[in-house]
């Protein structure tokens, strides 16, 4: 066995596997400033940055969604509705959460 695997089979090993990623997302997001220092910010590039965490929950919630049904599907559709009427967020969690249970409750 070498010493670096041997490192990483120790305590240490976790401990340097998170300081590696802390190290690396802490680069991401700094990279992410300078870049955009750089960028004139038009008003099409704006809307489009507004419009971006939405774009990357919908991203990463669908795929789930689609897995598990039309139960979730029925749900995700509810929150998104309460969200685009109401634009509050605890009240769109609570509506889909609320739809996803009522279905559940009653199959």
């Amino acid at each position: 066995m070498s010493d670096f695997s041997t490192v990483i089979a120790s305590p240490w090993g976790s401990a340097l596997a998170i300081t590696g990623m802390m190290l690396v997302t802490f680069l991401c997001r700094i990279a992410g400033v300078v870049l955009m220092s750089h960028v004139r910010i038009t008003p099409r590039l704006e809307r489009g940055l507004r419009a971006l965490p939405g774009s990357i929950i919908l991203a990463t919630i669908l795929p789930v969604a689609l897995d598990a049904g039309w139960p979730a599907l029925v749900a995700l559709g509810t929150a998104v509705a309460v969200m685009a009427t109401t634009r509050i967020d605890v009240l769109s969690l609570a509506a889909g959460l609320g739809a996803l249970s009522v279905i559940r409750a009653l199959l």
